[in-house]
């Protein structure tokens, strides 16, 4: 009798009419939302909720590095610490770092260095801390993109934002934006992370297998995607640091100078004599 068990079972991730199972077309991108400056106790903070992602950023620094062995006398540091929640998936995560959490860590750090000016800062270290609370697959994407708004939340200087987004392939047909079942149960994987004022691409990893040609047209979902979550993060960044006249007019005046009291005794009021004086 066959053991239905092992049976592997074919899950349809594109329907009839075209559609993926969330109804998105292969170039739409899932409801992206970014806020900045949501920590208090942070030189810089970012939040952003992609799809089903919830993920948090801080940065702190430029500030002394430590150990003292670290510093470079010619250039800051620039480190990353990713982390998932024990919470952030179905299965309880098992708490502390992972190899794949070192790994998204160290290509992370990798991309801002390349962005920050870190000549300007010898002998000190950016320190980023991206903090994933809920993951539904592109947790590393979502966590660059709100720590480059944290970054730029900090006055940490660079040369333009890093913007990030993965496209893939399911069912044969590349897609943008994988969510966790595409994810999983997909042909392949391509995150990146490019700098849209210069193109560079400061990040680029494949998880499965792509043609020349799908490959191209990966790359070319991502970066058409990559302009448009760039304008997410200026308008983010933009709610926190414009004035608008209805705040100016909710401020009080400001309060009048107490008068100055002098020890001085006070001069005499002038008479007037007349033409002929006294």
């Amino acid at each position: 009798m066959e053991d239905i068990e092992h049976i592997e079972k074919e899950m349809k991730l594109i329907g009839s009419d075209g559609r993926r199972l969330d109804g998105r077309r292969f170039d739409e991108l899932r409801p992206i939302r970014v806020e900045a400056g949501v920590l208090r106790r942070a030189d810089g903070s970012a939040y952003i909720e992609w799809g089903g992602n919830k993920v948090l950023a801080a940065v702190y620094g430029p500030r002394e590095a430590h150990p003292r062995h670290l510093q470079d006398p010619a250039r800051a540091l620039v480190q990353c610490r990713y982390n998932m929640a024990p919470f952030s998936v179905s299965d309880r995560k098992r708490p502390g770092p992972d190899r794949r959490s070192v790994e998204i860590s160290k290509v992370i750090s990798e991309a801002f260095a390349s962005v920050v000016f870190v000549e300007q800062f010898p002998r000190t270290s950016v320190d980023i801390f991206i903090e994933v609370l809920q993951a539904d697959a592109g947790t590393r994407c979502a966590g660059l993109t709100a720590a480059s708004v944290a970054l730029a939340d900090a006055g940490v200087p660079m040369r333009d934002l890093v913007t990030s987004c993965a496209s893939g392939k399911i069912d044969g047909d590349v897609c943008l934006d994988l969510n966790k079942d595409e994810d999983n149960f997909g042909d392949a994987d391509c995150p990146m992370a490019i700098v849209p004022r210069t193109g560079d691409v400061v990040l680029l990893q494949m998880d499965g297998h792509l043609t020349y040609d799908e490959f191209q047209k990966a790359m070319g979902l991502s970066i058409d995607a990559t302009k448009r979550i760039y304008e997410l993060q200026r308008d983010a960044l933009r709610r926190r640091y414009s004035v608008t006249l209805e705040d100016i007019l909710k401020e009080p005046p400001p309060a009048a100078p107490a008068p100055v009291e002098s020890d001085e005794p006070p001069m005499p009021p002038e008479e007037d004599f007349g033409p002929e004086g006294i």
